[in-house]
């Protein structure tokens, strides 16, 4: 993989005709740094954010050693990259074949469940093993997240506590977990999350072993400018504390898009402008699904590359490559005013599902990965220096 000092270097000497996805090592280091500093318990990086073998590799190497799963595939791929890793199946669906090879080929024993029938498959699946740990998913309000992640994962409350029972007797140790949400804007969600957990123990007189508070931990957008992560984990500590369980159970989380949507970035290429529309050789069948279909705003940056940029700012919107009108981002991008075809633009925020989402349709598809050592356009751990791109 070739590395650049900066974006606008790769530019001038790439002068890329398809879209170019950059990585930056430094912002991953720096947001693995800040979680195992600030957060009071064990750490798990959420595969499917950036499966990136070079991600992973920058992750490991950062000193966050356990990875949540959601598939065989991602089992398979954590054992390849670093094989002494720890990986916990946390899709609280699965088959009986992935749970059978999970356990007996890579010696996954930990599973999370918010039903009896997956329970159920859990235990016949392994031979009845009596070294598993269980987690049992509760549904909780996903009220302050961009994206709702409740109604298809999760048990009720009201169901969480037979299910918690039954798991603790079929297993070596057992958990609750929860999850907030995708890109959660308020960190009161953890300390309801937990105070819900809390009720649970009390009904079931039972300390589980681990309290897992999932992912939901937000990155910054023009548009979504979210409190301080310091604040997140100060919630997550007073409601842990507040618990007051005699036996404490060993804290957990699974931070994705807080840990990588700022290391990664896309350069396109302007093909035609209309107007206010900007149509690039990438969208949102390609790197730019959130700006898609969540409707994000991504930060982006014109990229000189020996022209002179306009003061005079507009804002724009962008359409893909492809012939589906869905591939479309509304925005608004505020770029210069004088931007026309063949110029480059910077879109920033993309170290998280933009690799994972990509597809091949219409044939558009690049595979061009570029490391590269400046600043991301924002960031959650300087923030300061990203007010100037708030649209809100």
């Amino acid at each position: 993989m070739q590395k650049f000092n900066s974006v606008d270097e790769l530019v001038n000497k790439v002068r890329p005709v398809d879209p170019v996805y950059c990585i930056r090592p430094n912002s991953i280091k720096k947001a693995c740094n800040w979680f195992k500093n600030k957060f009071p318990g064990e750490i798990l990086y959420a595969v499917k954010t950036n499966p990136s073998k070079k991600v992973i590799k920058y992750i490991w190497e950062s000193g966050i050693n356990n990875f949540d799963v959601a598939s065989i595939n991602e089992i398979k791929l954590i054992n390849k990259i670093c094989p002494e890793a720890k990986s916990y199946y946390m899709n609280t669906i699965k088959s009986r074949e992935h749970i059978k090879e999970a356990y007996f080929s890579y010696n996954i024993k930990d599973f999370a469940l918010d039903t009896k029938d997956e329970l159920q498959k859990i235990i016949e699946a392994t031979n009845n093993a009596k070294d598993l740990n269980l987690y049992v998913r509760v549904s909780i309000s996903n009220e302050h997240a961009e994206i709702d992640l409740s109604q298809k994962f999760g048990a009720l409350p009201s169901e969480a506590l037979g299910l918690l029972r039954l798991a603790k007797a079929h297993c070596n140790k057992v958990g609750l977990s929860f999850h907030v949400g995708s890109q959660c804007m308020h960190p009161i969600s953890y300390a309801k999350g937990i105070r819900d957990l809390g009720n649970i123990i009390k009904k079931t007189k039972i300390t589980p072993d681990f309290i897992n508070v999932g992912g939901g931990f937000p990155s910054i957008y023009p548009d979504l400018n979210p409190q301080s992560l310091e604040n997140y984990i100060d919630e997550i500590k007073k409601a842990f504390n507040n618990l007051k369980l005699e036996n404490k159970p060993k804290l957990m989380c699974e931070p994705g898009r807080a840990l990588v949507a700022e290391s990664g970035s896309s350069i396109v290429r302007i093909v035609l402008r209309k107007k206010q529309k900007l149509y690039i050789n990438d969208g949102t069948y390609g790197s730019l699904f959130d700006a898609g279909v969540p409707s994000f705003v991504l930060p982006t940056r014109m990229i000189p590359n020996g022209r002179i940029t306009s003061k005079k700012l507009t804002a724009y919107s962008l359409f893909g490559p492809t012939c589906d009108s869905i591939d479309y981002m509304k925005g608004p991008f505020i770029l210069p005013n004088n931007l026309k075809e063949g110029d480059y633009i910077e879109v920033g925020q993309l170290g998280a599902y933009s690799l994972t989402f990509r597809t091949k349709f219409n044939g558009f598809y690049s595979d061009q990965i570029f490391e590269v050592q400046d600043k991301p356009i924002m960031s959650m751990y300087d923030k300061e220096n990203s007010s100037s791109y708030l649209v809100a």
